[in-house]
């Protein structure tokens, strides 16, 4: 059993484990900003823009006969809860939509700002210091004259 919690111990303390679970805790408060930013802030305007649509109350009845206790007709989600009425939160969809799409847009945010850090600065290449010796494509000195695997003598270089 020591074995096992000693294990344990080592692999909950790793670096990646530790930033794996930091990573976890700020996403899911990342989420819940971004879910008020969507019910709270960007849908009100939208829901106006549309005719005063409240998209968290936006449902399809499946049953459409059904009613509330009182007679009157199911018209919002929290009415479709309260008597176990089948419906399709078709707002609610909406909602988790634009919360996943505003969260991977982030993300990816994050990724291309990480990886335009990460980017390996392309750094000149330097100066050839060698030649080739066009009689036999041996590797030499730049400044050679004479090529020392054939020993031709090699035209003078083209003035600059």
């Amino acid at each position: 059993m020591k074995g096992f919690i000693k294990e344990f111990k080592e692999f909950a303390m790793r670096g990646n484990v530790i930033d794996l679970a930091i990573g976890v805790v700020i996403g899911g408060a990342f989420g819940k900003i971004v879910t008020s930013i969507v019910n709270d802030i960007i849908m009100p305007p939208i829901g106006v823009l549309l005719g005063g649509v409240n998209f968290k109350d936006l449902i399809i009845k499946i049953k459409p006969d059904m009613r509330m206790p009182d007679g009157s007709e199911i018209t919002t989600l929290a009415d479709a809860n309260a008597v176990g009425a089948p419906v399709l939160a078709i707002g609610q969809f909406i909602n988790t939509m634009i919360d996943f799409l505003i969260i991977a847009f982030c993300i990816f945010l994050l990724v291309k700002g990480i990886n335009w850090m990460k980017r390996e600065k392309k750094e000149p290449e330097p100066e050839k210091t060698t030649k080739e010796c066009p009689y036999c494509l041996s590797e030499i000195p730049k400044a050679a004259t004479r090529c020392s695997q054939c020993t031709s003598v090699l035209p003078e270089p083209e003035a600059v």
